[in-house]
């Protein structure tokens, strides 16, 4: 029976793949980052039952990784589609990793020698990572990248490598697969909050990012699961979240709700609240909106430990010589209140994946204004694209939350093991 491409591999990627493989087809899971995950990886924990991330995440991560009907490609994007439905030839473009990944046993003994110390992507840059490194401890596969833009050719990554698996030079490769359709679920980008000038994202020290803040609370990021102002290293006594920072906003093309900004604020204030009841917490918003099951009794949840919620966006974050300063109008009640927080948390929107133009463009399929892909229908058939025997799924064709993300990539599965089963042998 033909094989299967599932392009991206968080966890609506994960799940497609999973599913594809138990139903007996092959599956190459493509993956441009080192490891497999996705933004999930980078959470704390899930709303509404506050269930690890990573407890939900890495067991299907380790399944992927040892199913024999499943080829991980890391490191890897596709680079050209050509046939139809059935006879598709996809062509994958494999980055180079300055490492043999058959004999690296991702010990980690080249990453603590190494003296470089670099921005580190995965923790929002709240943290720092090394030229040689892995995204995180629960990375799969288990094998360390090395970064040749910011490595110093210092010697001592090969000295400290038993196997002698770290490569001085290594090459872009590519290979050719045959599939009978390919499944679409690239993820998203987070908005870039220094669009939104007046909030005075990284102008301010203690304005950080939703992400930011979920890398903090992460007891294995780079803080140790302590939330701290980014100018001092102290925990805040008092936090107010901005929401709808890229979202909601026709003045940027943001028009649509991301779907879980709301969520996810309320679910780190509560994870503040629990741990330090003493920290004023405030949520300021235009609308919360709490749609899921269990979500509306986890907002009120929340209000009855003591999280305050404020129905006004401020208009700046502004400088105080006590730190800062913002002013917002409560729309309920026309009283303008004037806050001195020691942390502004934004909570950033969801936007297409960075690389999604140029996917939709060698995949032959059509995007909404957004930038998310078009799929044929936005409510009776959510998966497929206009271009036949390709489905899309997950965050890559508009705004979900990780149950939802799941349900897709499963509905897109089934969509690509029909194809796959009228293919044949």
């Amino acid at each position: 029976m033909a094989s299967v491409v599932v392009i991206g591999a968080g966890v609506a990627g994960i799940q497609a793949a999973l599913d594809i493989a138990g139903h007996g087809v092959h599956v190459h899971l493509v993956e441009r980052e080192p490891t497999i995950g996705g933004h999930m990886a980078q959470l704390d924990k899930t709303f509404p039952t506050n269930d690890c991330s990573m407890c939900i995440l890495s067991p299907k991560m380790v399944d992927v990784s040892r199913n024999p009907g499943i080829t991980i490609h890391t490191c890897a994007e596709v680079d050209h589609v050509e046939g139809e439905t059935g006879n598709f030839r996809v062509t994958i473009k494999k980055h180079p990793r300055y490492v043999d990944e058959s004999t690296c046993t991702g010990c980690g003994d080249c990453i603590q020698i190494c003296p470089v110390e670099v921005y580190n992507r995965f923790d929002s840059g709240v943290g720092v990572r090394k030229a040689i490194y892995k995204p995180h401890a629960q990375a799969v596969p288990d094998v360390v990248v090395k970064d040749n833009e910011h490595c110093i050719e210092c010697g001592l990554c090969y000295d400290a490598c038993g196997p002698g698996s770290i490569r001085k030079n290594d090459e872009e490769t590519t290979l050719t697969v045959d599939a009978a359709s390919i499944v679409v679920t690239t993820g998203y980008s987070v908005f870039d909050a220094r669009v939104k000038s007046p909030f005075n994202y990284l102008t301010l020290p203690d304005v950080v990012t939703s992400l930011e803040l979920e890398r903090m609370i992460n007891a294995g990021g780079p803080t140790g699961g302590k939330v701290k102002r980014m100018s001092d290293g102290k925990e805040p006594k008092s936090i107010v979240f901005i929401q709808c920072v890229g979202s909601r906003d026709m003045t940027i093309g943001r028009p649509y709700c991301s779907c879980v900004c709301c969520m996810q604020a309320i679910k780190n204030a509560m994870l503040i609240k629990e741990k330090h009841p003493e920290t004023d917490v405030l949520i300021c918003y235009m609308d919360i909106r709490a749609y899921g099951k269990g979500y509306e009794e986890y907002f009120e949840r929340a209000k009855a430990i003591g999280v305050r919620f404020l129905r006004g966006m401020p208009s700046d974050v502004l400088p105080d010589r006590n730190g800062m300063i913002l002013q917002v109008e409560d729309s309920e009640t026309s009283e303008v209140h004037v806050l001195h927080p020691e942390l502004v948390v934004l909570s950033v929107g969801i936007e297409p994946a960075e690389a999604g133009a140029a996917l939709a463009e060698k995949l032959g399929i059509a995007r909404e204004e957004t930038g998310f892909i078009r799929s044929v229908h936005d409510a009776v058939d959510t998966v497929s694209t206009l271009r036949p025997g390709i489905y899309v799924a997950g965050t890559a064709t508009a705004p979900r939350d990780i149950p939802d993300s799941v349900a897709s990539g499963e509905s897109a599965a089934m969509r690509a093991w029909i194809d796959a089963k009228k293919a044949g042998p």
